[in-house]
């Protein structure tokens, strides 16, 4: 389905290292992936930026906006304001989760499933409006890339609500015909002791349970770009990196494309929703989420903008939250991979690591 009209208000933001992408104003909106695909490759928009779904067969947020506007600069960080949270609910609570895990790693000793990645979602309401301007910019102080995104949902389904958040994990960057990725899978928390911090990530190096983890979402990237790659790099051995919160492991991964006409939106279809927010095999994984969570909408997916050229990146929807009109009550979400070796205090403690990062820019971290 798709929409016209709008003013000239922001409606997309993306902030990476190497610069900021921002659009203004909407031509048309999308909430079918595949239409917005085909409006790219006939040359009915110039450009398209926002969300696509965890599950295909949800609704996108897509624009086509009016101005698209790119800036050599990363946003300016500014600190969190300090807020109360009057309410927290975990979805589902924490026991659960725990639960959920067990039940997941027998799915995988029985041979139903290699991997899958449960998350839970936290519904928060805030005593203070939440400005977007000013989360936005909180989130991109929280890591030292300065990564953060807002995107405007409320321009496509009408409500005023907002996608924000800070993810680390690049999906896809396409310039020309060279697409670089870079999955982050498997991960370890940090620590305020250096000491610590260093043993963890050297312990994260060599986990064989992490190392496991990532290697499924290498071999399926690997495996989705090889039949429209003329050349594809991707090394053996996985890096370390650290946003505010989490050592990851991280594979950089480069491929040429065989047609220079595939556009930066086709492949973040074509690669989303990945093992690092899904499982594999992937149908699989898929609907043992959908058994056992709530819908995830837009977390899980894939946010990100792509020009008129096919040019464009894509960042997977991880450490983020969907903030309602009213600028005070919000969900956010949080997931780990689990593996065969998993352990469910573990894995429950990983999604609160990861939930500090949202926690962390909304001034609620010790809430």
């Amino acid at each position: 389905m798709s929409t016209s009209d709008g003013d000239d208000r922001e409606v997309f933001v993306l902030s990476r290292p190497h610069g900021t992408v921002r659009a203004r104003g909407r031509r048309r909106a999308f909430t079918d992936t595949a239409a917005a695909r085909a409006a790219l490759s006939t040359g009915d928009v110039r450009a398209i930026t926002g969300a696509i779904p965890f599950d295909p067969a949800d609704n996108a947020a897509l624009v086509e906006p009016k101005v698209l506007d790119v800036d050599a600069a990363p946003l300016t960080p500014v600190p969190p304001t300090p807020r109360e949270a009057v309410s927290m609910t975990a979805h589902p609570d924490p026991r659960t989760h725990r639960d959920r895990v067990v039940a997941a790693i027998k799915q995988i000793a029985d041979g139903v499933v290699d991997k899958v990645v449960l998350a839970r979602a936290v519904d928060i309401v805030i005593g203070q409006p939440v400005e977007v301007t000013d989360l936005l910019a909180a989130l991109a102080g929280g890591n030292v890339d300065h990564n953060a995104f807002a995107v405007d949902v409320g321009a496509v389904i009408g409500d005023d609500s907002w996608l924000l958040g800070s993810s680390p994990e690049v999906l896809l960057r396409k310039t020309g015909q060279v697409v670089t990725c870079r999955p982050y899978a498997g991960s370890a928390r940090r620590s305020a002791d250096l000491t610590a911090d260093r043993a963890a990530a050297e312990a994260l190096a060599s986990s064989s349970k992490d190392l496991a983890e990532h290697r499924f979402v290498v071999d399926y990237l690997r495996d989705r770009l090889a039949p429209v790659s003329s050349d594809l790099d991707a090394p053996s051995t996985p890096e370390v990196r650290s946003t505010g919160e989490i050592w990851h492991l991280a594979t950089p991964i480069r491929a040429t494309l065989r047609d220079p006409s595939v556009t930066a939106l086709d492949l973040a279809a074509l690669l989303s929703p990945t093992p690092a927010v899904c499982g594999t095999p992937s149908d699989v994984a898929a609907q043992l989420i959908r058994d056992v969570e709530d819908p995830r909408g837009l977390y899980g997916g894939a946010v990100g903008w792509c020009d008129d050229a096919g040019d464009g990146e894509w960042m997977v929807t991880i450490r983020c939250l969907q903030l309602a009109a009213d600028r005070h009550s919000l969900r956010t979400w949080a997931g780990g991979g689990i593996v065969a070796q998993s352990d469910p205090q573990d894995e429950l403690d990983e999604t609160t690591a990861k939930l500090a990062t949202v926690l962390n820019a909304l001034g609620i971290a010790h809430a």
